[in-house]
């Protein structure tokens, strides 16, 4: 049989050659229809959003309107990378959120404000200074027992900030009976909400005085209700991702200055995993003054650091001290040993003026009070932060510290200089091929005890 001018045998050639063609086509493209796939976004209608939204209303409520549509479109359509990122951090945050909750016997959605306040983030800080999960501002937190310095912010433990989270929503129901404008009072403080309660003759609820709330306020309850709606439905959504969780831990007590990245050297865990489950250790380490305080570490870690204590605690009490302490005392603002005073700006005052008076810098002055400039007016209150007066106790804060090299050249090969900060484990890091073990034999040492300016043979030859 002649098909044109091809015979039977061409023609069935040819049919081989596209069938080939097409599932080689296929198997190509099979990736991109899988990313197709993760990447599609679903359509629902406005009422089929209201619907969902109204299966999982419990005790706050969740009114719907074209806002929270608009939010719910944001975060399920515009910024789905976002809520990705979202859905991977909850598993590690909501289970400690839940059990406060339980505990202040408060609603279990609560849960979900954080995420407006701070993206789960414990480390978050706002342009005003809001700090942790829960944004609380310094001056709030400490009404509710979260204190915070140079090294520590208690703000920014999960734990504590979660309890003072609850403590604070608590108050603010028991003073509206609402929980719409309870949380409006959580973002913008309970006497912007009384004051637009006021301005709206006095209406007493949120979307009634909705137009007389700050800007930010406006979208703060909007948004709550449609991150809730958005992790509830994420599977309808084609929103899906890996969670994450966080190791089970335990805790060990510590007193005085204490190096993180010391610590976990010795024990072999990643650093970042230590600062994971401290996130409120701000600097990397624990300092002087500090009594008992809980470090987290992984639980399987337990045993071996009660068995090695001595070792652990007495390395980790000196790496780096000298380094953080003078960068707690001149890093532009900082407070660190230092006293607040109130300066009342007169005529004549200017900053370099201001400065020279308490001994301090224009660059501190400017980070204390917020100025972008270097004006000020008259009757201006100032906060300066002076160091202390000289006496045998505060003597130290005068010192500037030196970082002392790592090993002195001047010493003979073989030989090693105990610089501050030193430990019998540090020193075997700097030195290829010696163990902690070894420096000992060789220098007839029975502990770990070592001094400043002795000298350590760390080699036979």
């Amino acid at each position: 049989m002649i098909i044109g001018r091809y015979s039977m045998k061409h023609y069935w050639i040819f049919v081989a050659l596209v069938l080939f063609k097409v599932t080689i086509g296929i198997a190509q493209e099979f990736p991109e229809e899988e990313e197709d796939h993760y990447d599609y976004i679903p359509d629902f209608t406005y009422d089929e959003i209201g619907d969902r939204l109204a299966l999982i209303e419990d005790e706050v409520p969740l009114n719907y309107n074209q806002r929270v549509k608009a939010f719910i479109d944001y975060f399920t359509i515009k910024d789905r990378g976002y809520t990705r990122h979202i859905l991977a951090e909850k598993d590690i945050f909501f289970p400690i959120f839940e059990e406060y909750l339980r505990k202040y016997d408060l609603p279990d959605e609560l849960k979900y404000l954080s995420i407006i306040e701070s993206g789960l983030n414990p480390n978050a800080l706002s342009r005003v200074g809001a700090g942790g999960l829960w944004q609380f501002m310094p001056s709030t937190g400490r009404i509710f027992g979260l204190k915070s310095d140079w090294y520590i912010d208690d703000r920014m433990d999960p734990y504590a900030s979660t309890e003072a989270a609850c403590k604070y929503l608590k108050s603010l129901y028991k003073q509206f009976k609402d929980w719409e404008l309870a949380l409006a009072a959580y973002n913008t403080g309970p006497g912007n909400v009384r004051r637009a309660i006021r301005r709206s003759g006095y209406k007493k609820s949120f979307w009634e005085i909705y137009r007389y709330l700050p800007r930010e306020t406006r979208s703060y309850v909007p948004q709550f209700v449609a991150m809730i709606y958005t992790l509830n439905y994420a599977e309808e959504h084609n929103l899906w991702m890996q969670e994450n969780y966080i190791p089970a831990y335990d805790t060990i007590l510590v007193s005085g200055y204490f190096h993180l990245e010391t610590f976990s050297n010795l024990t072999n865990v990643c650093l970042d995993d230590m600062l994971a489950l401290n996130p409120q250790v701000k600097r990397g380490a624990i300092p002087d003054g500090r009594k008992e305080f809980a470090l987290r570490i992984p639980s399987e870690l337990k045993q071996d650091v009660v068995a090695n204590r001595s070792t652990y605690y007495d390395s980790a009490s000196k790496v780096g001290k000298k380094e953080l302490e003078y960068l707690a005392r001149n890093l532009p603002g900082s407070t660190y040993g230092r006293e607040r005073h109130v300066h009342r700006v007169r005529s004549g005052d200017v900053l370099g003026k201001i400065a020279g008076n308490y001994g301090v810098r224009v660059v501190d002055i400017k980070k204390w009070n917020n100025l972008s400039s270097s004006m000020i007016r008259v009757g201006q209150r100032l906060n300066i932060w002076v160091l202390p007066a000289y006496n045998s106790k505060t003597k130290d804060q005068y010192m500037v510290a030196k970082v002392s090299p790592t090993a002195s050249s001047k010493q003979p090969s073989g030989y090693h200089r105990v610089q501050y900060g030193d430990t019998l484990w540090s020193i075997s890091r700097k030195y290829d091929n010696v163990s902690v073990e070894e420096i000992r034999s060789l220098n007839n040492l029975s502990g770990n005890s070592i001094k400043e300016g002795q000298v350590l043979r760390i080699s036979q030859h």
